[in-house]
């Protein structure tokens, strides 16, 4: 089968590899859609940190927010996941430390990361395998563009959750990518006043167009009191900043990662009554994301701005981003 293949910092390439199978208590999935994110991008930069602590090497096969549909089940699968169109989680616990057992497989020590660590080849090739027990089904009003964001959507649903605002209550939002306007529609569907921050007056444009009056820069942020904040950008400087905004004895919650540490004061954080959050993975996410899209609560198609081929990638990743307003780039594995 064709697979994108990262074989170097900066360095892809489409290959062909051997075809997956479905090994005891894995599926094999015809990947129907895949979507690419930072994370992708920081794997073929060379940036991302896991390359440095020995759980990523290249070659690497990228890929971990997609949909598609079962065509072959291992031993111990039901036979009734043929057929059936799936999505997937990300992390994929080891199923037996403390952790897991206690239903937080996503900080699993041992986990695995589709596409991301090393064990688990992505889902930006044709087909995949993937164990069934981190399966999850999606209904028919859940398309393939839906499908394949089922993961950011996820991640985004949990920073909602985690900031703990009420219908009519205020969150600010750092960001205007995708995580950070995934967030803003969850949050909106709830009923809250969203506001959101760019880095300048064009990163506000695609906000204000689905409908997020309150868009800001940093200049024009007015002086209201924050009910919650959510930090989904990759600014160093933006945590300490949250933490100087928040109301006292609200919520922070950190998703996004710099480069460099970041910084705070933790007598600022005692001082206000501050809780911290720091969201990894969507896993916990992934049933609401879904219901949400199925129900058509949250509709984030806008936000993909093209479906390319696996042989485009490569010149997306090289920053040859396809026209379009949306901040999200799919992939469909069959396009020629």
């Amino acid at each position: 089968m064709r697979a994108l293949v990262f074989t170097g910092p900066g360095k892809a390439s489409v290959q062909e590899v051997p075809a997956p199978r479905a090994e005891q208590g894995q599926v094999v999935v015809d990947v129907e859609r895949a979507g690419i994110c930072g994370t992708d991008m920081e794997l073929f930069g060379g940036e991302m940190s896991y390359y440095g602590t020995g759980q990523s090497s290249y070659p690497l096969r990228p890929g971990h927010e997609w949909c598609g549909t079962v065509t072959a089940v291992g031993d111990g699968v039901d036979e009734s996941w043929l057929g059936v169109r799936v999505t997937g989680d990300t992390m994929v616990g080891c199923g037996e430390c403390p952790r897991c057992r206690a239903g937080r497989h996503w900080v699993c020590a041992a986990r695995h990361e589709l596409g991301i660590t090393d064990g688990l080849p992505g889902a930006l090739a044709t087909q995949l395998a993937f164990p069934a027990a981190y399966l999850h089904r999606l209904p028919p009003p859940v398309d393939a563009t839906l499908g394949a964001m089922v993961e950011p959507g996820g991640n985004a649903l949990r920073c909602v959750r985690a900031a703990a605002v009420e219908a009519h209550e205020r969150l600010l939002v750092f960001g205007t990518g995708t995580i950070g306007l995934l967030v803003a529609f969850f949050a909106r569907a709830r009923g809250v006043q969203v506001h959101l921050i760019g880095r300048s007056e064009t990163d506000l444009a695609l906000p204000r167009a689905l409908g997020f009056a309150h868009a800001w820069t940093r200049s024009t942020l007015p002086g209201l009191p924050w009910d919650g904040i959510v930090d989904a950008t990759t600014g160093d400087e933006i945590p300490a900043l949250a933490l100087d905004l928040i109301e006292p004895g609200r919520r922070i919650v950190y998703i996004g990662l710099s480069v460099p540490p970041s910084l705070i004061d933790t007598r600022a954080l005692v001082l206000k009554d501050v809780t911290a959050v720091g969201i990894l993975g969507a896993s916990d996410g992934l049933p609401g994301a879904i219901e949400a899209y199925a129900d058509g609560t949250v509709d984030p198609r806008p936000l993909v701005a093209a479906t390319v081929s696996l042989d485009e990638i490569a010149e997306v990743l090289a920053g040859n981003r396809p026209p379009g307003a949306g901040p999200k780039i799919h992939v469909d594995p069959s396009k020629g």
